[in-house]
């Protein structure tokens, strides 16, 4: 009965790390992250870590997040690289388009190191950013490091933040519930938005676009 017990007390926080691990690498890695709510996902893994008064397990969530976030633009990076100077926007494409992808290679052609380290906080340049630098033949070693310290800053930062916030609202349980509730709502919303957004985005016919021109 115990050991039940344990089980179910411990699913939750478990479902947190597995949906948060996987969302961040497919947001740094691929095309679809362009859709994903990346930000709200980490500030209500936080929220409902505290909910469940694990706060160790909150820091080595932020710090597994983050490593699985670098690697995943380490893999944006050498798809971008393989891919050669295109990548494949959409015609008419609202998110995945010439303009956006223009934006990212303007971003990163002035600020270089800079721009990887703050991309992190751009949600769509934090996908597109590894790609486009990949195909431009970015430094490898300076983007690791970039793409490294901008994962410093991200995900630990919006993890414990959610968890520490939610944690002042201890003597307002009503309120803490709320916060938790509206979190994962929130999430739950912006991924089924952004799926939808996704699949008719690549509905749209393909388009060729160079990131060297």
């Amino acid at each position: 009965m115990n050991t039940a017990l344990g089980v179910l007390e411990s699913a939750g926080p478990l479902l947190v790390w597995a949906i948060v691990l996987g969302f961040v690498f497919a947001e740094c890695a691929f095309i679809v992250g362009l859709f994903l709510p990346g930000d709200s996902l980490l500030f209500a893994a936080g929220v409902v870590l505290a909910q469940h008064d694990h706060e160790h397990q909150a820091w080595w969530l932020s710090g597994t997040a983050t490593v699985v976030a670098v690697a995943g633009n380490q893999l944006g990076y050498y798809i971008g690289a393989k891919a050669g100077h295109a990548i494949i926007t959409r015609v008419g494409g609202r998110v995945l388009n010439q303009h956006n992808l223009d934006r990212a290679r303007d971003f990163l052609d002035r600020r270089g190191f800079f721009a990887i380290v703050v991309a992190r906080w751009i949600p769509w340049i934090r996908t597109l950013a590894p790609l486009v630098a990949g195909a431009a033949k970015m430094d490898a070693r300076r983007f690791a490091l970039a793409t490294t310290v901008g994962g410093i800053a991200w995900v630990p930062t919006l993890v414990l933040l959610g968890y520490y916030a939610a944690g002042l609202l201890e003597d307002l349980p009503w309120l803490q519930t709320v916060a938790v509730v509206g979190s994962i709502a929130f999430f739950v919303g912006g991924t089924v938005w952004g799926i939808w957004r996704y699949r008719q985005e690549m509905r749209r016919p393909v388009d060729t676009v160079s990131v060297t021109e």
